[in-house]
């Protein structure tokens, strides 16, 4: 049964949820400044996971207290790893949360079976990049089932300046290419954002995985549930053999 938990930290309360029983994932979200819509990618391996999702503060049910940089996220994730008395798990998460599973990665490896992002996974800033994007959201679009998201504003203007602000880190390419996790990152082939990083970044990583899936969008498990699961699965059992 899912049992949901307020986790707080000082004076700010953490929506939180966990469902499944087996190895622990933490789920991210994307955005930033989205609040839970992942239950359909933890409906796919809860038969082997206690996946945990959050709703980071100024979304959905957690505190709008204005803390909305990467290095509060971080340890309100720690945060939330310490109260459900965890000792190691998986990080992943969709869009932007594969992001932020690699920085807390980065900062607590000891804490990391593996990292697991879906259609996302970046450290570029790229103009190029960035032009494709919006010329594909505007011209194409793209759909969240019907998903509205409640958070505040500037969750998104925070969380983005801070993340700008952590990929200029002088040594991050020497952190990244010695962070010896296992990592998978699926993609979607005709996702509006361009692949090319996430792919960058999986060469980067030891242990980096990248794996694409024909004919999915950026939100894989509305159209493409079974390939998800699959590859979901798969790199389980490689976490789980490492």
């Amino acid at each position: 049964m899912p049992i949901e938990r307020y986790i707080s930290i000082n004076s700010t309360r953490l929506w939180t949820i966990s469902e499944g029983q087996g190895t622990p994932f933490l789920l991210c979200n994307g955005g930033p400044g989205c609040d839970d819509y992942l239950k359909p990618v933890s409906e796919l391996i809860e038969d082997r996971c206690q996946v945990i999702r959050f709703e980071p503060r100024g979304c959905g049910r957690s505190t709008y207290d204005g803390q909305y940089d990467l290095e509060t996220t971080i340890h309100d994730m720690e945060a939330i790893r310490k109260a459900y008395g965890i000792e190691r798990w998986i990080v992943g998460g969709h869009s932007a949360g594969p992001d932020v599973a690699l920085a807390y990665a980065l900062q607590y490896p000891d804490r990391i079976i593996g990292i697991i992002g879906i259609a996302g996974g970046r450290i570029v800033n790229d103009r190029d990049w960035s032009a494709v994007y919006r010329k594909n959201r505007d011209t194409i679009g793209e759909s969240y089932g019907g998903k509205e998201f409640i958070a505040d504003p500037e969750v998104n203007r925070i969380g983005n300046a801070s993340w700008k602000a952590f990929i200029k880190r002088l040594t991050l390419l020497q952190e990244l290419a010695h962070l010896n996790v296992p990592a998978t990152f699926i993609s979607a082939s005709q996702d509006i954002r361009p692949n090319w990083p996430t792919q960058q970044l999986a060469n980067l990583l030891p242990q980096g995985r990248y794996v694409e899936i024909a004919g999915a969008a950026h939100c894989i498990w509305l159209t493409h549930a079974e390939a998800l699961k699959a590859e979901l699965q798969q790199a389980l059992d490689e976490f789980e053999g490492k």
